[in-house]
């Protein structure tokens, strides 16, 4: 597994953020020293879904949520007084669930409902920046991995900032899923998290592996938020392409993270935490995702570490792409399947 992928390569001349020299130059090269390349690799460009999406996204609201620390705060406002639902909703057919509470957080629990799973477990941690709750995109992920994989997935709903921070949910979050490796046995478990779910993921395992206990067997980061700080000069360039993401949003939502941690602790930016011991992992990442820069320098921490890692880092694909309804979005889920089931 101990790989790296990326879409196209950077022709030179073009302003992407960050070179695949630049990428080269920090490790993100195979074994043999050459960059890998799988199917992925095979579209020259975007696919035409992927094009249209990216215009579709950019008049839809969630940047200009984003735009401001004032938007965060009015909609973290408007949260408060009209809270959303995490009821499961698009979850398709075939899949059983059932609700139950575990420390106080509401916990879902699907499974194939046509016979029996093949005993395998996911743990699935939802994005929203940790001030949005899940949505029905979410739960059609969910089931599709439910239903293709064959496997139980077990879904918290942990609390949303600023009503719970980092220094509470992430030890949770960790508890939750040293419970589920207790209880799955020799069961295969992985955890699968996307944006501020994959972060908060990512987190809980560095907070297992310090205490000692097991790793989940696998860890999928779809657009992990690795770095609450988003500092790196590269980054304003790429939010003007960015169609979903701002980086004044973003700021001020790691901050009613953080709560009384500084953004920098690795509960609320992992990418600041150790690797070592951790379970393998395969990321997901696009050039229109500002976060991306921080997704190539995890995976290259990680191998460093000597954990096995795979960096699906594709051109022109925005935040979570894994989860959109596309070509490339396709592609990254049969991977996922591939791992979980």
């Amino acid at each position: 597994m101990d790989r790296a992928i990326v879409g196209r390569p950077v022709q030179q001349g073009e302003d992407m953020g960050m070179s695949v020299a630049r990428i080269l130059r920090i490790g993100q090269v195979a074994a043999n020293g050459n960059l890998a390349w799988d199917s992925l690799s095979n579209h020259a460009s975007p696919s035409l879904q992927s094009r249209c999406f990216n215009v579709l996204l950019r008049c839809l609201p969630f940047k200009m949520q984003l735009a401001s620390a004032e938007a965060v705060q009015a909609h973290v406002r408007k949260l408060a007084v009209q809270p959303a639902s995490h009821q499961p909703t698009g979850l398709g057919r075939g899949v059983e669930v059932t609700l139950t509470k575990m420390g106080g957080w509401p916990v879902y629990y699907t499974a194939p409902s046509a016979g029996s799973g093949g005993g395998n477990y996911v743990m699935f941690l939802h994005g929203g920046g940790y001030i949005n709750e899940i949505v029905p995109a979410h739960w059609r992920f969910v089931g599709r991995i439910t239903r293709e994989g064959r496997v139980s997935c077990v879904v918290p709903i942990y609390p949303l900032a600023p009503g719970a921070t980092a220094k509470e949910i992430v030890p949770a979050t960790a508890e939750l899923l040293r419970m589920l490796l207790e209880d799955a046995g020799s069961a295969k478990v992985t955890v699968v998290g996307n944006s501020a779910g994959a972060g908060l993921a990512l987190a809980a395992c560095q907070w297992l592996r310090d205490r000692g206990h097991r790793q989940p067997d696998g860890l999928v980061l779809i657009s992990p938020a690795a770095d609450a700080s988003v500092s790196r000069p590269e980054q304003v360039a790429i939010a003007a392409c960015d169609p979903i993401q701002d980086i004044p949003g973003i700021i001020e939502a790691a901050r009613l993270y953080a709560g009384e941690l500084d953004v920098g602790h690795p509960f609320v930016s992992p990418l600041n935490g150790a690797f070592r011991s951790l379970a393998p992992m395969i990321i997901f990442s696009g050039t229109r995702d500002l976060l991306y820069p921080d997704s190539v320098d995890l995976a290259a921490r990680a191998r460093a570490a000597g954990v096995a890692v795979e960096l699906h880092l594709l051109r022109d694909q925005p935040h979570n792409y894994a989860l959109m309804p596309t070509p490339e979005g396709q592609q990254a889920r049969k991977i996922i399947m591939s791992m979980v089931a």
